[in-house]
This record gives structure tokens, sequence and C-alpha cells, in this order.
């Protein structure tokens, strides 16, 4: 018997034991009602306090007062650091009018030689800095992963306290786990090198928040 038979066949042994329905149903229920363990007190200043562990994360944080401010406020951050003018984007963000921010953007999933991504998120996580991402057809991860630089667009209305809120909001508004979740703090880094911090390791090397005021 191979090991992949192995495994298989205790897998059948355990669906075929006796209370394996009454242990699934068991599961199901706890993960209906999830039980919260402790939490920070986060306050209820979240913009502010998701923008300072952004910040201490090394992202860079703008803030503009609607979309449409959106595309000028990207040119602006990719003139300042000679990053060009060319940027892959998710569906979600890609109407906006780039092209009259004299900025080249194109709907499409990333490769490796696209410089720069650019983003929305479901929604972000005060506590911690970070994005909360999902993967679909239309936000493929590919554009918040592969360029050396991410640009994410942050509503303040979707800001959440803590990592349980981003998951009971996503139970709220989904009908389904999508296929992957991608949480991003900051630039990609890593220390495994003499433990000197790198950033741009093993994914972006810079990454830049735009926190939009107004609500969709």
């Amino acid at each position: 018997m191979s090991a992949r038979d192995e495994i298989l066949e205790r897998v059948r042994a355990g669906v075929g034991k006796p209370d394996f329905a009454e242990r699934r149903a068991a599961a199901e229920a706890r993960l209906s009602n999830p039980v919260r363990g402790p939490q920070p007190v986060v306050g209820d200043q979240l913009a502010s306090r998701f923008r300072a562990r952004a910040e201490s994360l090394s992202s860079t944080v703008g803030q503009v007062a609607a979309l449409a401010d959106v595309p000028a406020a990207v040119a602006a951050f990719l003139h300042a650091g000679q990053l060009g003018c060319a940027a892959v984007a998710t569906d979600d963000v890609a109407a906006l009018e780039w092209a009259g921010a004299g900025l080249d953007v194109v709907a499409r999933a990333a490769v490796d030689a696209d410089p720069v991504g650019i983003s929305g998120c479901f929604c972000a996580i005060a506590e911690t800095g970070t994005l909360m991402l999902l993967s679909s057809p239309g936000t493929p991860a590919t554009v918040s992963l592969l360029p050396e630089t991410h640009i994410a667009l942050v509503s303040v209305g979707r800001i959440v306290a803590t990592m349980e809120d981003a998951f009971a909001l996503l139970r709220r508004e989904s009908a389904g786990m999508p296929r992957a979740i991608n949480f991003i703090s900051g630039p990609s880094r890593t220390g495994d090198i003499e433990q000197t911090i790198v950033l741009g390791a093993h994914g972006p090397c810079r990454v830049h928040l735009i926190l939009v005021e107004e609500t969709p």
C-alpha cells in the first residue's frame, strides 16, 4: 500500500465511524456560532489606529476625500518615487479615471514583470494595520503579490477593529469562503539573511495605502 492509499484508507475509516454524523454536526454548529476569545480594546478611532499601525509596518499612507480623487493621488505617488505610469489593477478599481491622471492602468492578473499593482480590499483591520483581500476571477491575488509596488485603496468605512470583526463581516456579506484570503501587513520582509530585515524578499518591496473617506 502506498502512502496515498494509506492516508485515504484512514480517512474512509474515520468517515465510516458510527458517530461521524454527530461529530460533523457539532463541528458545523461551532463554526456557525464562533466564540470570541480575549481581544484588545482598540477604541473608536479606527482610521487613525489603522494608519499608525500600517505606518509602523513600513507602509506609506495617503488619504483622499472621494474615489474620484484616487487617480491623481496614485499618479503623484508614482511620480514622486519615479515608479513610472504603468500598472495592473483588479476589476473593482479598474473603472476609475486613470487615463485622465496620465496613468496606463490595465485590468488583469499581474505577471512578474509588472512594476505596480493597484487593488481594493475587502476590509482593513485597525488592530494590526492589516489588509484583508479576497481572491476571485476579478480580484486575482497576483495583483497584490507580484509587482514590486502594491497600492491598495481602503474605504474608511471598511476599517474594522479586530481580526474577529473582519471574519464576522465576511460571514455576513459572503455566501461562502473564497478560494483564498490574503492578509497584508506592510511590504514583504525577511530576516533570514544574517538576521537583517530585507524588504521585498517574497513580494512587494513597498506598499502604499490610500484611505478613501467617501463611503461607496
